[in-house]
């Protein structure tokens, strides 16, 4: 490539440091103009977050690259290139396992990268990611002309240190983000993210930005499995109360009896089994947020009770008739419709306009589009952790029978098929493989109907077609009662009373049912 040529590529991204750019345009552009340079198959860019590298974007990788979390100590390559400030290119017959084997989009079977190039990008001194250049051709980079990747990464540098304080400017200060975190790794929250890039994911992620930062009430409803918990702690941590406490209680994996005495503490001797005085749930969060999760399944006598709390802050512990003054941010979820749960009388109405302040609602995996490949991106790289495993990859058929399913169970339904996929698949093979490829056929869905799930098999020696397709019924019917169950045994902690309340069956019948399905 020419001087000429080289300024002709270089140019634009000059341009675009004056140009308020979308934050992922200004790193696809990057990405462009990095493989106009340095043609290759693949190129990625990822930012080092604490020891993870996450990737921010890709050019070349197969979707599900985005939604993996890289952790440094398990990839020695990604290890060497943080360790040095000058590009690092490996031999072909290096040892080195390389994070993007199987990853190449296009690229079928167990091909592996030959030629790995890799950049550090410095901000103000100290390591803030890594550009990487990828090709299945061992030879590709001999001729690389240094002085053009030096002159390419200055820019490289300049584009993110812009981004970056575009995001600083966005944000809350800097020591209020970093004593929010402290809070949240002292206080064991989990560390899973949001993840996902399609409008109505976006459209989420801007609704919990806008409410974060007021007092208000919110809401959050949606069906099973779509992670309302998680916008919960997001809201949370992009608060002014983010630097105290988030207690969070499940109202349906309680007891009636029980439920009061969590929310509002009691005193020694309010009942039996009362030994000592106990602060409940509004006081533990005074100052925080308080997230109640199934918010629908609180009994009606504990709704007057929630109800006054919020009205006037104060609350009295079981036994006592002392008043405690509380200030609590509330954020309750549901999987209910409470409008119909009000018309039924079953949820006070009062109680709901109450909650419903700012009502949020969690787009359901399938209207996500291929939100879908991110996170399953997400979970294999956490059992590909788990297994000890250089890659786990989804083959093609994988992959559009994910887009194709309809995803009754959400994103829980979608990280329990990989994690036991991945496992399953794994058990099969003699040999330890480096790259573990997942098929269709591997997470139990098939690839030309619309992704649906695989149901079990007829019986052999079925004496006809229509005595296997009952017996293949049945099998269905009961693998779907089996999954409702242990869904529900999930969500409520293994709480049977809750299970049952949650399933609207009685208690003795839905002991007979757990029997039958093997659960008990």
């Amino acid at each position: 490539m020419t001087a000429s040529e080289v300024l002709d590529a270089l140019i634009p991204l000059v341009e675009d440091l004056s140009r308020d750019l979308p934050e992922r345009e200004r790193y696809r552009r990057l990405l462009t103009t990095l493989r106009t340079l340095f043609p290759g198959d693949a190129a990625a860019l990822l930012r080092l977050d604490e020891d993870t590298l996450v990737p921010l974007a890709i050019d070349g990788l197969t979707s599900d690259t985005l939604g993996r979390r890289f952790r440094v100590s398990d990839h020695p390559r990604f290890a060497a290139l943080l360790s040095s400030e000058e590009p690092t290119r490996f031999p072909a017959d290096s040892e080195m396992p390389d994070p993007y084997d199987g990853l190449v989009h296009g690229v079928s079977g167990h091909l592996e990268v030959h030629d790995c190039l890799g950049c550090p990008l410095l901000i103000g001194g100290r390591p803030w990611g890594l550009l990487t250049l990828d090709s299945l051709d061992p030879e590709r980079f001999d001729t690389i002309d240094m002085n053009t990747l030096q002159a390419f990464l200055s820019l490289a540098a300049a584009t993110v240190s812009v981004a970056e304080r575009i995001d600083t400017l966005e944000r809350n200060t800097e020591e209020e983000r970093q004593r929010a975190e402290a809070y949240r790794q002292a206080s064991g929250q989990g560390s899973r993210e949001l993840i996902g890039s399609s409008t109505a994911h976006q459209q989420l992620v801007n609704e919990i930005r806008v409410v974060a930062h007021s007092d208000l009430t919110v809401l959050i409803t949606g069906e099973t499995g779509v992670g309302k918990e998680l916008v919960a702690n997001a809201i949370h941590t992009g608060s002014p109360r983010a630097n105290k406490p988030m207690i969070s209680l499940n109202c349906a994996a309680l007891p009636d009896t029980l439920v009061e005495s969590e929310l509002f503490g009691h005193v020694r001797g309010a009942f039996s089994g009362a030994s000592s005085d106990r602060r409940g749930k509004f006081e533990l969060a005074d100052g925080g947020t308080l997230f109640l999760d199934e918010v629908g399944e609180l009994p009606l006598g504990v709704q007057a009770k929630l109800l006054r709390v919020l009205q006037n802050g104060q609350l009295q512990r079981i036994g006592s008739d002392s008043e405690h003054k509380v200030d609590v941010r509330l954020i309750a979820a549901t999987n209910r419709d409470l409008a119909d749960e009000v018309r039924e009388g079953r949820f006070r109405a009062d109680l709901y306009h109450r909650l419903s302040v700012y009502p949020l609602r969690v787009p359901p995996l399938r209207e996500r589009g291929r939100d879908v490949l991110l996170l399953a991106g997400f979970f294999l790289e956490e059992n590909r952790a788990r297994l000890g495993l250089l890659s786990i990859r989804l083959g093609q058929d994988a992959q559009s029978a994910l887009l194709s399913y309809n995803w009754p169970g959400n994103v829980r339904e979608l990280e329990h098929m990989i994690g036991r996929s991945a496992f399953k698949a794994l058990s099969r093979h003699r040999e330890r493989p480096r790259i573990l490829t997942l098929t269709a056929a591997d997470l139990g869905m098939s690839a030309n109907h619309g992704g649906e799930l695989l149901t079990a098999a007829p019986s052999a020696g079925a004496a006809d077609a229509g005595e296997a397709n009952v017996t293949d019924f049945r099998s269905a019917v009961t693998a779907y009662e089996r999954t409702l169950v242990s869904d529900a045994l999930e969500r409520n902690n293994h709480n049977w009373a809750a299970v049952a309340r949650a399933l609207g069956m009685d208690r003795a019948n839905l002991n007979r049912l757990a029997k039958r399905l093997g659960l008990k």
